[in-house]
């Protein structure tokens, strides 16, 4: 984000002594993106996060390799999430399900807590929380999170998810190769939110607390990189920072918060726009009024995706155009073929004033491939529904 935000105790010029109470230093960490030449924190640790006593790998890049599909027939897919199975933590439990060079798409239903913290090292990760609740906690500090929520975790950041104890969980992960940012259509120059943008600061909830850790034991870091997962065991609590400033931090923005932009006709997808990514972006359909002009269709009209794939994952609701998709599926429409609403469903939308859906959506810009794991899912009698 590229908004300020200050927790706990920090000298008063960067880069300066800043001293413990037996007169010895914090150890500054400078986390920043595009070499120094992005937004930036500066946190303040009680021990140097460069002190590790063991290293070792817990993957190997062959075992994270995804076993994608063959190439087959050009086609419209359906993926029955609601049928994934749950189990392990909000790491080792994902299943992911499609994926190219800029984004992997997984779902994950953990059971458990994660019992070290992780960072990825190439980019930011999105996970979207369809069902939960409980804690993610950071080095920035800790953060409730509830349905709806969208938690951006900017790369560099160590992290790990805490849920309630006997409440389910199901989370869509988005794992970008880069970088996640608001539209820039909705920011001005100095990077605020302008009056037409369907949200604002004030929507967005950082680190609510930030809890400093002096523990001293054996204490578990993952990171992927390379393609691989990397373990490291300190000797103090990683989370062990004692004040940070800055602009780049973990956030949570709710999905219900997103106000929709409607018109007198159909509003095309980029008005739903919510995130940009390297190379995708991510949308928020929900409840909304349809267009109130007095011949409007507020069905979506047939549509060629020339430049992308669409990748739909419905959240809760009625899904005006489509037959037959339950909550948590996925529908995933690719380029080179058209595709629109299912028969019925474009006149029968005449009339109606407003719509419950709510869905999150993933365009891509470049072909996505399907797992093995999506195609255990896959309702195959989906591409020729638009028959009957």
């Amino acid at each position: 984000m590229t908004y300020y935000m200050q927790k706990g105790q920090i000298p008063h010029k960067r880069h300066t002594q800043f001293r413990k109470p037996d007169g010895s230093l914090h150890h500054e960490e400078v986390m920043g993106i595009h070499g120094f030449a992005g937004i930036q924190s500066i946190l303040y640790h009680l021990h140097p996060p460069t002190r590790v006593r063991e290293v070792d790998t817990v993957r190997l890049p062959d075992e994270l390799a995804h076993d994608f599909e063959s190439q087959g027939a050009l086609r419209h897919r359906h993926l029955l999430g609601a049928k994934l199975e749950g189990g392990g933590d909000a790491i080792e439990g994902r299943v992911a399900l499609m994926g190219n060079q800029d984004v992997v798409l997984s779902l994950v239903r953990p059971d458990r807590p994660m019992d070290y913290w992780y960072r990825f090292a190439h980019g930011d990760e999105v996970l979207f929380v369809h069902d939960g609740t409980g804690v993610l906690e950071s080095q920035f500090g800790v953060m409730r999170y509830r349905p709806g929520d969208y938690l951006v975790l900017p790369t560099g950041v160590l992290w790990r998810l805490l849920p309630d104890e006997s409440v389910a969980q199901r989370i869509l992960v988005i794992e970008a190769y880069g970088h996640i940012e608001p539209p820039k259509r909705y920011l001005n120059r100095y990077g605020q939110f302008l009056e037409h943008s369907p949200y604002c600061e004030r929507d967005i909830r950082g680190p609510e607390e930030l809890v400093t850790h002096d523990e001293k034991g054996e204490f578990e870091v993952r990171v992927k990189a390379r393609g691989a997962i990397s373990r490291y065991e300190f000797g103090h609590h990683p989370l062990d920072v004692v004040g940070w400033d800055g602009h780049l931090w973990p956030f949570a923005f709710n999905i219900e918060d997103f106000e929709p932009i409607t018109g007198r006709v159909h509003q095309p997808p980029p008005v739903h726009q919510t995130f940009d990514g390297p190379g995708f972006v991510v949308c928020s359909f929900v409840p909304r009024l349809f267009d109130y002009h007095p011949e409007a269709i507020p069905a979506p009209y047939n549509h060629s995706n020339v430049d992308s794939d669409e990748v739909l994952y419905y959240v809760e609701g009625d899904f005006m155009s489509r037959k037959g998709i339950e909550r948590g599926s996925f529908t995933v429409h690719p380029n080179g073929i058209p595709h629109g609403p299912h028969p019925g469903t474009y006149e029968g939308s005449i009339g109606k004033e407003k719509t419950e859906e709510l869905a999150v959506m993933v365009d891509t810009f470049r072909p996505l491939r399907l797992t093995k794991a999506a195609l255990a899912l896959e309702d195959e009698a989906y591409p020729l529904s638009w028959n009957h």
